[in-house]
């Protein structure tokens, strides 16, 4: 590789360890238009990475040297950008992204080019957008902190451990408090894909919210439903539980 390619702009960072698939997948992507630089194995992608400066990181799960998982999770210490993760049609995808501490998507292999094109297109605007935005980069409900930068959580002075999707979840309700938010805009906000009105992840989302925040399960105080409309964050029901 010449030094004029090793310092060439990099949209993509694929991790991908099957090399014919890694070919197919970043020559799909070259003609729509991205810049991609491909990885084959997981103790090297830190390297890769700094050099390459990638908007985005589609990564897979299983890897030699490194698994995904591990390799997700040492990105996002510095890495605020979207990682798209590769998993096998017989994973628990849930369960996956949940492992992940970082992961924003998953698609499952063997990938529609076009799907996967979408997924990425979907990322990339969620991550300008809020580039974009000037949002709060700490949100205050009564007990109830939220810290953006470091990904934390804390009621009055117990910290509160979610997920990549749960913390994307609480972040969009309590930058809404008071507001009621359906599930479609939820879904779109979080997914960055249209709702297809079968998906009930939202629905358990708020559950395990609830859950962990110490909410009524039966009759929830502070992430209100409403019934025909959609989900309500409380902003004056976070009292401090200590």
């Amino acid at each position: 590789m010449t030094a004029a390619a090793k310092s060439a702009a990099v949209d993509i960072l694929l991790v991908e360890d099957d090399q014919r698939l890694a070919e197919l997948t970043a020559g799909y992507l070259a003609k729509n238009g991205f810049a991609v630089r491909t990885e084959s194995r997981g103790d090297r992608v830190a390297a890769t990475f700094r050099a390459a400066k990638p908007r985005l990181v589609i990564l897979d799960l299983m890897l030699p040297g490194l698994d995904g998982l591990t390799v997700c999770r040492e990105l996002r210490k510095t890495f605020s950008g979207p990682i798209l993760m590769l998993t096998a049609k017989n994973t628990d995808m849930d369960e996956v992204v949940g492992l992940t501490s970082g992961a924003d998507d998953y698609v499952a292999k063997p990938a529609d080019p076009m799907v996967l094109l979408a997924r990425i297109h979907a990322l990339l605007r969620r991550a300008e957008s809020r580039a974009a935005e000037s949002v709060a980069q700490e949100l205050v409900c009564g007990a109830l902190r939220l810290r953006r930068t470091s990904r934390q959580v804390w009621l009055g002075e117990r910290p509160v451990a979610l997920s990549t999707k749960e913390f994307a979840l609480l972040a969009l309700l309590m930058d809404e408090a008071g507001t009621v938010l359906s599930r479609d805009d939820l879904y779109q906000r979080t997914r960055g894909i249209e709702y297809d009105g079968l998906d009930r992840s939202i629905d358990v989302l708020v559950s395990r919210l609830r859950r962990k925040l110490g909410d009524t399960p039966t009759q929830p105080e502070k992430i209100k439903t409403v019934w025909g409309q959609g989900y309500l964050l409380v902003p004056d029901a976070w009292d401090d539980p200590g």
